[in-house]
């Protein structure tokens, strides 16, 4: 007895491969997989052949957007790379040191980063290069400034989110916070600032920006025993890039004037 057929299955088999590529997630096979085909017949190639270029474009491309979402996720407020830094117009910069930050081996020893030196010599540049850099090798980073991240944390413990808050932060494997320096903190945030940087410690990686020199410290936190401690356990394992120098911002400023940068 013959069976008519029915009308409801007539997909094709490239209408149901696309369906079963969108049903396991895999965007770059379904996007490649007929130029690679035709790519491939006109070279001969083999099936496993077919089958590996079509399988290292998709892990590239699943790379390249977990590297995207990394970047997002760390919030910067800008990009920027390395590059980009004009290391010649900051000489003091150890340039050796930073490209073997850039490496980003330290965070997998969980050591911390201090990058100390006047306005404008480039450092919120430099720690977001290296954050950058972290993200493109796969750890996960947030970026804050530190009165951004002491109002945060106030507004958490207000809001009895607190240890979550904590958590949250002590589960990056690398903390940028900038600008330590910029802004006197009550003692309420000082506190809870050293909380953070005490629950990383030997955990994960702390990078801190400052413009001023440890001796100061205590101006911006209202305690000697608390800068004590803190600079303790951010010392312990640490690399320290001296930036001091001439504003890198001043000298473009005036050069754009028509000023001698010594003028």
């Amino acid at each position: 007895m013959s069976r008519e057929a029915n009308p409801d299955t007539t997909d094709t088999p490239q209408v149901l491969l696309e369906h079963h590529l969108k049903q396991l997630r895999l965007p770059t096979f379904l996007r490649e997989y007929d130029k690679v085909a035709r790519q491939c017949a006109a070279e001969s190639a083999d099936y496993p052949r077919y089958l590996l270029r079509l399988t290292e474009q998709e892990l590239l491309d699943r790379e390249r957007r977990a590297t995207e979402r990394r970047i997002h996720q760390a919030r910067f407020p800008v990009v920027k790379s390395l590059d980009t830094f004009e290391f010649l117009a900051i000489p003091a910069v150890n340039k050796a040191l930073v490209l073997e930050l850039a490496r980003c081996e330290f965070l997998l020893r969980r050591e911390n980063v201090l990058l100390l030196g006047n306005s404008g010599t480039g450092k919120t540049h430099l720690a977001l290069a290296l954050g950058l850099s972290a993200c493109q090798r796969g750890h996960r980073v947030r970026f804050t400034t530190t009165a951004a991240m002491v109002h945060e944390l106030l507004e958490a413990k207000d809001e009895k989110r607190l240890l979550r808050y904590q958590r949250q932060m002590a589960g990056y494997e690398l903390l940028i916070v900038d600008e330590l320096g910029f802004v006197p903190l009550s003692k309420s945030g000082a506190e809870l600032l050293f909380e953070v940087f005490s629950q990383r410690y030997e955990r994960g990686s702390t990078l801190v920006t400052s413009n001023l020199p440890f001796q100061e410290w205590t101006e911006v936190l209202g305690s000697e025993r608390l800068t004590g401690a803190l600079l303790d356990r951010l010392t312990h394992h640490v690399h320290i890039l001296e930036m001091n120098g001439e504003s890198y911002r001043l000298k473009q400023s005036k050069r754009k004037r028509g000023l001698q940068p010594n003028s």
